[in-house]
């Protein structure tokens, strides 16, 4: 399973984004609700690859959370609350934050039961990170747009300009190569899930 550990950066300085941050998330299904877990940290529980990959994205883009990712086992059966929830999976998650909170990207991942491969995986997210960090404003709106199910055609319609550059928008921000890298990176985060827990 995938435990995210999510702590607010410079959150002695900033106002309180868990509560918003919670209600976001709320909608979106998780192996238990989304809980505070301490003062500006909060923590979810995932069994879908995909879903961790997409919520790890969605939490680093704004640049307001050190995400820590725990692959590995959970005890079960699962309680009510996440606060309640124990086994490698939370261990590794909380190393995996205090070193994400350290790192450029905001972001690391751990696994007690398969650290090396966990490692690889880092890097590789790392360069997805790094590439979504440079991407304009008008890369983000053609992106949402895009993910909000409109064709490129539809979404340059929506943006008042002509397919010809919303296709030269989709290229400069990368938008088909994090789509093949996004799906790799799954299958990459599955096969660790599956390492982990054998």
């Amino acid at each position: 399973m995938f435990v995210l550990t999510v702590d607010q950066v410079d959150s002695s300085h900033t106002r309180d984004a868990v509560a918003d941050a919670l209600a976001t998330l709320a909608e979106r299904h998780f192996a238990l609700p989304v809980e505070r877990t301490a003062g500006d940290e909060f923590q979810v529980l995932l069994d879908d690859a995909a879903a961790t990959l997409a919520t790890i994205l969605d939490l680093t883009r704004t640049g307001r959370w050190s995400v820590g990712c725990g692959v590995g086992t959970v005890r079960t059966p699962l309680p009510a609350s996440i606060r309640e929830a124990a086994g490698p999976a939370f261990v590794a998650a909380r190393a995996a934050v205090d070193r994400a909170k350290k790192r450029p990207s905001r972001f690391a991942i751990e696994s007690t039961e398969a650290m090396d491969a966990a490692a690889r995986l880092e890097a590789l997210i790392d360069l997805l990170l790094a590439t979504r960090s440079r991407r304009s404003p008008e890369g983000w709106q053609l992106f949402d747009l895009l993910e909000s199910g409109l064709t490129q055609a539809a979404a340059a319609a929506r943006l008042g300009i002509s397919p010809q550059a919303a296709s030269l928008r989709a290229q400069a921000a990368d938008l088909r190569v994090e789509s093949a890298v996004t799906a790799a990176l799954v299958t990459l985060l599955a096969q660790l899930d599956a390492e982990a827990t054998a």
